[in-house]
């Protein structure tokens, strides 16, 4: 009862302190609010890109997997000497042929990238994220067709010059026309090469991370890429993906085991190729990021730590102003730790309600940033929790200076002060 007591009475004389000297207080409050609001900023800011690149390896289809040249996944920093898959032979259409014959596959796309210039009637957009496909390659992306359709396989065999544009990348060159059957200029910026193309399709992606951040992309035949184009397609990869009814781990041994004979390799030979599924890529990116979601964690927290040294100067100053009074207590039976314990709900009080204050800023900044620009930035509830956490150790780390100053006044000297 007596430390309820004790609690009831700080938290009593920390509300009298916020009435009383309302400018300072406030000034306390906002400097821990600011803090706080910066850090679940940058917690929404990150959670949501984690959240949003998950959104987009999975829009890829949680069964579905890659045959790449080497695993990019094990790609290191600071070894010595030329990595191991230097001279690995490059994925050919003719593998991804063989691949899509195995049983249990639905498809095997061929697939690289590249990119390029259009130009319609004097438009112009640059930097397209382009990809060379096989035909079948929307079974690999989730969306939907809003006019034409997909290449045909004889239409890839054929190396026809036809292309599928991404919604933004019609509207953008033919504003509201239709976009089917028009012939667009298409330019290899690296290779001084210029084919004109028709438009046979117009694809809507499904919302995620990626297509928020390239909007502007074109699908070509992989066949018309590399012979129209001279597109480049060292780092050509199979997308493939596995019939709903079969084991995918059956389906990799299938691939692994057809790959390694058409490359003539022995039993104790190791593959020159690798398999990579869309969680090692979500590892890679979390480790690629994780240390720099990491750095700017710590630099938001410093605004957090400014908070906390103006709450020891209020309090500081707070114990010079009250000394008499903390004489008095003091003089008539107050022990050493009521005293402490006093100042530190004070200094614990003024920071959880500059950490409250700073969620709702911090709430309504993520809000704010999500519907005004293409960044997610969703509040995660660990970040609520840590806030309010580090708003209290903030409160009782800065606190316990001037709380121990306090307790430790001789109450005769106190009672003198003036």
């Amino acid at each position: 009862m007596r430390a309820l007591l004790t609690l009831w009475e700080g938290f009593r004389v920390a509300w009298d302190t916020l009435v009383s000297n309302p400018l300072r207080s406030g000034l306390t409050v906002l400097g821990v609010a600011i803090g706080v609001a910066v850090v679940m900023v940058i917690a929404a800011f990150v959670s949501g890109i984690r959240s949003s690149v998950m959104e987009g390896f999975e829009a890829a289809g949680p069964r579905n997997f890659m045959v790449t040249k080497f695993d990019v996944t094990a790609v290191t920093l600071g070894d010595d000497g030329p990595p191991p898959w230097i001279g690995w032979p490059d994925i050919t259409p003719s593998e991804a042929q063989e691949v899509a014959r195995l049983p249990g596959i639905t498809e095997a796309l061929y697939n690289f990238g590249f990119g390029v210039t259009m130009e319609f009637e004097g438009r112009r957009v640059e930097g397209i994220n382009s990809q060379g496909y096989s035909s079948g390659w929307p079974r690999y992306s989730l969306g939907d067709f809003v006019a034409g359709r997909d290449f045909t396989p004889a239409e890839v065999t054929q190396a026809r010059a036809v292309m599928v544009l991404s919604s933004d990348l019609a509207t953008e060159l033919f504003g509201q026309r239709d976009p089917i059957g028009r012939r667009v200029g298409v330019e290899s910026p690296f290779r001084s090469i210029r084919e004109d193309f028709t438009v046979i399709g117009v694809f809507e992606p499904e919302a995620n991370v990626f297509t928020e951040a390239a909007p502007h992309w074109a699908i070509f035949p992989h066949t018309s890429a590399t012979k129209r184009l001279d597109a480049p397609d060292s780092q050509a990869q199979i997308l493939i993906v596995p019939a709903d009814s079969v084991n995918v781990a059956q389906v990799k041994d299938r691939v692994v085991g057809l790959l390694r004979g058409l490359r003539g390799l022995g039993p104790r030979e190791e593959s020159n190729f690798a398999l990579l599924e869309s969680a090692q890529l979500l590892a890679l990116f979390d480790r690629l990021t994780g240390v720099f979601f990491l750095v700017m964690i710590a630099l938001s927290s410093v605004a957090l730590m400014v908070g906390g040294v103006g709450v020891i100067g209020i309090m500081l100053i707070a114990v010079t102003e009250r000394t008499r009074e903390i004489g008095i207590r003091k003089a008539v039976g107050a022990t050493r730790r009521e005293i402490l314990w006093q100042f530190l709900v004070e200094a614990t009080v003024l920071t959880v309600l500059g950490g409250a204050i700073g969620m709702a800023i911090g709430a309504a900044a993520a809000k704010l940033i999500e519907a005004r620009t293409p960044l997610p930035a969703s509040v995660p509830l660990w970040s609520v929790v840590a806030a309010l956490a580090a708003a209290a150790v903030t409160g009782v780390l800065c606190g316990l200076v001037p709380a121990y100053r306090a307790a430790r006044l001789d109450p005769v000297a106190a009672i003198r002060f003036e």
